[in-house]
């Protein structure tokens, strides 16, 4: 089996690659079980301090397996979106997350969840739940905490698309800057983060993320649970079946 997600370890730095450019690095069962791993390797790795989460080609993360969804369900994949999410925030490492390309639904709550996000401006994002008798649920929980009640309400009910530097403005993503310059901003910040002292790297996370790791660990089971249940339901198995036969036409 090819492996979808890569982990590399260089100067202090674990680089964790989304590589699933046949679904445009869809949050498979196969790719989040990777993830997992390796954020979980990357956190205990003396050798790293810092964690850069990226991808591979044009695409950040499309969100959830439309074709995975509509035929084993999510029973699995919506609670492996609520452990991504945990691992990210719970991490004894800061995490970086690189945006590049789109972002889209659950794609989104692994940008919300890094404690620092750094999107190019060709970005762009969209919570597209709604157009499919969705609802972005285990990602409220990262996504929301970040944005307005406003911002939230807005991009939730609309699922209109926004662009990198309304991103920012949302509280969405950390910063947005020019594409030619995102790995030189990114190298930037991974300096400023190598300084820290990794005991206080982890204990100031630890302070910024306690009641967002607080509210994670008190729903994540039960918002796992009804976004498996919406995926599941005729109006959804619809929308997404829908989906999939205009994209092969």
């Amino acid at each position: 089996m090819t492996e979808l997600v890569h982990l590399d370890v260089a100067d202090g730095v674990a680089s964790i690659t989304l590589d699933s450019p046949h679904n445009r690095n869809a949050l498979s069962q196969q790719l989040t079980g990777e993830l997992l791993a390796h954020l979980e390797s990357a956190g205990v790795d003396d050798a790293a301090k810092v964690i850069v989460i990226r991808s591979s080609g044009d695409v950040f993360c499309s969100g959830a397996d439309m074709s995975e969804a509509t035929t084993v369900g999510m029973g699995v994949g919506a609670q492996r979106m609520v452990d991504v999410q945990r691992a990210i925030v719970a991490n004894p490492k800061p995490v970086i997350a690189r945006v590049a390309g789109p972002a889209r639904a659950g794609g989104i709550g692994i940008v919300a969840a890094a404690d620092i996000s750094l999107a190019g401006h060709s970005a762009t994002f969209a919570l597209t739940e709604v157009r499919l008798g969705l609802a972005a649920a285990t990602i409220s929980l990262t996504v929301i905490p970040r944005m307005t009640d406003r911002a939230a309400a807005f991009t939730f009910l609309t699922g209109d698309g926004f662009d990198a530097t309304e991103a920012a403005s949302l509280g969405l993503v950390s910063r947005a800057v020019p594409d030619a310059d995102l790995d030189d901003v990114v190298a930037g910040v991974l300096r400023s983060l190598l300084k820290g002292v990794p005991q206080g790297l982890r204990e100031t996370k630890k302070l910024l993320n306690r009641e967002l790791l607080a509210d994670i660990d008190a729903r994540g089971k039960d918002l796992a649970e009804l976004s498996a249940s919406l995926f599941g339901s005729p109006a959804a198995q619809e929308a997404m079946l829908a989906f999939l036969s205009r994209k092969k036409s």
